[in-house]
C-alpha cells in the first residue's frame, strides 16, 4: 500500500500514546477510529486530546478551526470491529502475546492490504509477526512520548516486512510532520537500547546507596537532559518503564546490563507508577 492509499486509520489502545497518535493523525487530516476496551479510559482520552488541541490554541500554534476539524476526524470505539482501516496502530500493553491476539482478530475482518503498525518500545517486530496472516504488513511504527509533540518516529522492518511497506510509513511520518529514522529488527531498537542503562544505571546507583534520586536527577539536568532519569520515569509510568526493561532483560537473554530494578519493581507492585497516580519516585499529590 502507498502512501495516497491510507486515509483510515485505526488506532488500538486509549492511553497516553494512544491518544496522541490518534491526535496527531486527525491534526494531519486523516479519520481515526481510537480504540480501547475500557469506556472511562476512552473519556480520559478524548478530555486529554481536547486539553492538547486547547493549549496549542492558546500558545497560537494552531487556529480554533483547525482544533475543531481535529476533533471532528477522530471517533471514540470500545467495538473492536470498528478498527476496519487503511492502517491499525496498536498501543496496548507491552506483551507479545497480547499484541499477536489482536493482529489476529483485526485480520479476520480487516482487508489483506491493511498495514498492522505496532507502537512497541521493545518486542522484536519479527516476533509480534509470527503467525499474522499476509506478515509482509506488520511494521514498527514507534513514536515517542508524548506523541503530538515529539518530533522522532522510529520505523521498524522485521525479518519479512516489506520495503514498501517501510517506505510507506516513512513517507506517513513525513506528512505527519515527523521526523522518521529507518532500523532493522532489534530488541529496544534504537532509541530504548541506548536510552535504557539511563534508568538502569541510576537505579542501581539509588540501589546501592551512590546518591539520593534528587541528585542523581539534578546532576543529569545540569549535564543538559531536559529531565532526570527518575522524574522521566514517573512521567513515562513506571510500569511502562519497567515492562520495557524486563522485555529487553529477556530478550538479550537476561544480559545482567538490562537487568530490571528491584527498587522500581516495588514501586510497581505499590501501585505507585508516577504522575498517572499521584506518585512515583516523587509525590505529585
Amino acid at each position: 500500500m502507498k502512501l495516497e492509499s491510507i486515509k483510515t486509520i485505526g488506532v488500538a489502545g486509549a492511553g497516553a500514546m494512544g491518544a496522541g497518535i490518534a491526535q496527531v493523525f486527525a491534526q494531519a487530516g486523516f479519520e481515526v477510529v481510537l480504540f480501547d476496551v475500557n469506556e472511562q479510559q476512552l473519556e480520559k482520552a478524548k478530555t486529554e486530546i481536547t486539553k492538547n488541541l486547547d493549549q496549542a490554541v492558546s500558545k497560537e500554534k494552531i487556529s480554533k478551526n483547525d482544533r475543531d476539524e481535529a476533533l471532528k476526524k477522530i471517533s471514540f470505539s470500545s467495538d473492536l470491529n470498528s478498527l476496519k482501516a487503511d492502517l491499525v496502530i496498536e498501543a496496548i500493553v507491552e506483551k507479545l502475546e497480547a499484541k499477536q491476539d489482536l493482529f489476529k482478530k483485526l485480520a479476520a475482518f480487516n482487508s489483506a492490504e491493511t498495514i498492522f503498525a505496532t507502537n512497541t518500545s521493545s518486542i522484536p517486530i519479527t516476533r509480534i509477526a509470527k503467525d499474522i496472516p499476509n506478515l509482509k504488513r506488520v511494521v514498527g511504527m514507534h513514536f515517542f512520548n508524548p506523541a503530538h509533540l515529539m518530533k522522532l518516529v522510529e520505523v521498524i522492518t522485521g525479518a519479512e516486512t516489506s520495503d514498501q511497506v517501510a517506505e510507506t510509513l516513512k513517507d506517513l511520518s513525513l506528512k505527519l510532520g515527523k521526523t522518521p529514522v529507518m532500523c532493522k529488527d532489534s530488541p529496544g531498537f534504537i532509541v530504548n537500547r541506548v536510552a535504557r542503562h539511563y534508568y538502569v544505571e541510576s537505579l542501581k546507583m539509588l540501589e546501592e546507596n551512590v546518591a539520593p534520586k534528587e541528585s542523581i536527577d539534578a546532576l543529569m539536568e545540569s549535564a543538559g537532559f531536559k529531565m532526570g532519569p527518575f522524574k522521566l520515569m514517573d512521567f513515562v509510568g513506571n510500569d511502562i518503564n519497567f515492562a520495557v526493561t524486563s522485555s529487553l532483560f529477556e530478550s538479550f537473554h537476561h544480559d545482567a546490563k538490562f537487568r530490571p530494578s528491584r527498587v522500581q519493581q516495588q514501586k510497581v507492585d505499590a501501585g505507585h507508577l508516577g504522575r498517572k497516580t499521584g506518585k512515583g519516585f516523587y509525590n505529585y499529590n
